[in-house]
């Protein structure tokens, strides 16, 4: 079984699922890039989102600077690396795919792989892919836009004013 609702917030309406356990499995923002669609077995009920809604809506107001949820996305064991690398990229700060890969132990030759895992988070904004940037300091691809990518490191008081 999976649950799913939507949120309102300023990249959007977001598609949040979740488990049966009611961990989150997934953060989709509209158009996203390989971004989930509601399926017609999953169950829409918001009782399993509360606590994903409540830290949102703190994250977007500039109140909370790191999420406390039960995460659940399973992707090959290079995958869940890639993405263990991410959620330890502090709020405000920015890294590179060349960052991620040596965090990780991989070689210099596993950022395209390591880009490959990034481009695949399936919870976008709370799995902070948005914080990688380019070894130059680019604004290299985001699934869910360049501009959601821009705001949400505004936001986060990582490319200059807030909420810009």
């Amino acid at each position: 079984m999976t649950y799913w609702t939507r949120v309102d917030g300023p990249l959007g309406p977001l598609l949040l699922t979740a488990d049966p356990d009611g961990a989150l499995t997934s953060l989709s923002v509209p158009g996203q890039k390989g971004g989930r669609t509601v399926l017609a077995d999953w169950r829409q009920d918001r009782g399993p989102f509360r606590a994903a809604e409540e830290q949102l809506a703190a994250y977007f107001a500039g109140e909370l600077k790191e999420f406390r949820l039960e995460l659940r996305s399973p992707g090959t064991e290079f995958r869940e690396r890639v993405w263990a690398a991410l959620d330890s990229v502090p709020y405000g700060a920015t890294t590179t795919y060349g960052e991620i890969a040596a965090r990780i132990g991989a070689s210099r030759a596993a950022v395209r792989a390591v880009g490959g895992a990034i481009g695949a988070n399936p919870l976008l904004v709370v799995r902070p892919c948005h914080r990688v940037i380019g070894a130059d300091g680019s604004l290299t691809g985001y699934a869910g836009g360049l501009d959601r990518k821009v705001w949400l490191l505004t936001r986060e008081g990582a490319l200059g004013t807030a909420g810009a």
